[in-house]
C-alpha cells in the first residue's frame, strides 16, 4: 500500500535517506522543514536522485513542517533531540501514524552516549505519544546509518526494530521497513522497549569508531 510521508526533518542526512527510499518505494514523499527554501533545496536534491524529473515532481515535494503533517497519513520525525518536546509540541499528529525514529544522544570526549529521559523512565517516542495522545506512535528506523541510506545500490541488509503500542500501527511501519531494507521490521515489543531502542545507537556509533565500519542490526532466530 503507498502512502504520503511527511518526512520531518528531511532536510538532515538521515531524513534525506529514508525520503530517498520511501519515493524509490512508490510512496509519497513530503520533505518538512521550517524554512520553504531549505525543504524546497531539499526535496530537489531527492528528486535528481530519482532519475525522470517529471515523475519525481510529483512524488517528492516540499512544504513546512505543519503543512507536511497536514497532508500526510504517516510522519517521520527525524530531528535531533535537542528542543524535541517544545518543537513536537508544534506539530498536528492527531490521527496520524507517528513513526520517531529520534535518539536521545549526547557526545563528549570518549564517544557517544545515551541521554536518560524522564530519569530513564521514558524515551522520546514516548514523549511524543504522551504530547499527542490521538496519533499512534511507533519507534522505528533508528539505526540505520544516513550514510548507507544515500549511497545509490546499496541494499541496507538489516533488521529494523519496531516498537509500539498499536498493533496495526507496527504492522504499516515493519511493511515500510521492507521497502527501505528489503526485510520486514522486526516487532520488538510495546513502545515503553524505546527505552533501550533509542540510546542502543551509541553503542553502533562505538563499534563504527572502533572498527571503521557502518554496523547495523541483524536478529538471528536460534534453533
Amino acid at each position: 500500500m503507498a502512502h504520503t510521508i511527511a518526512v520531518v526533518g528531511g532536510t538532515g542526512p538521515q531524513g534525506l535517506g529514508l525520503a530517498l527510499r520511501f519515493a524509490r518505494a512508490g510512496h509519497t514523499v513530503i520533505i518538512g522543514s521550517r524554512s520553504p527554501a531549505r525543504a524546497e533545496e531539499a526535496a530537489a536534491a531527492v528528486r535528481d536522485r530519482l532519475g525522470n524529473a517529471k515523475e519525481a515532481e510529483m512524488v517528492v515535494v516540499a512544504d513546512t513542517n505543519r503543512d507536511a503533517c497536514e497532508r500526510a497519513d504517516v510522519v517521520m520525525l527525524a530531528i535531533p533531540y535537542d528542543g524535541h518536546d517544545e518543537f513536537v509540541e508544534t506539530l498536528p499528529l492527531a490521527g496520524r501514524l507517528v513513526i520517531s525514529c529520534v535518539n536521545p544522544l549526547g557526545f563528549d570526549k570518549v564517544g557517544a552516549f545515551g541521554i536518560p529521559v524522564d530519569a530513564g523512565q521514558g524515551s522520546a517516542a514516548e514523549t511524543t505519544q504522551r504530547i499527542h495522545p490521538d496519533a499512534n506512535v511507533v519507534g522505528a528506523f533508528h539505526h540505520l546509518s544516513a550514510v548507507s541510506l544515500s549511497q545509490d545500490g546499496l541494499i541496507c541488509d538489516e533488521d529494523v526494530l519496531v516498537v509500539g503500542d498499536d498493533q496495526d500501527a507496527k504492522q504499516i511501519v515493519m511493511e515500510l521497513a521492507a521497502d527501505v531494507t528489503g526485510r520486514i521490521g522486526v516487532d520488538a515489543g510495546k513502545l515503553r522497549m524505546a527505552r533501550q531502542l533509542e540510546p542502543l545507537t551509541a553503542v553502533l556509533i562505538s563499534i563504527n569508531r572502533r572498527y571503521k565500519v557502518q554496523s547495523g542490526i541483524r536478529i538471528a532466530a536460534m534453533a
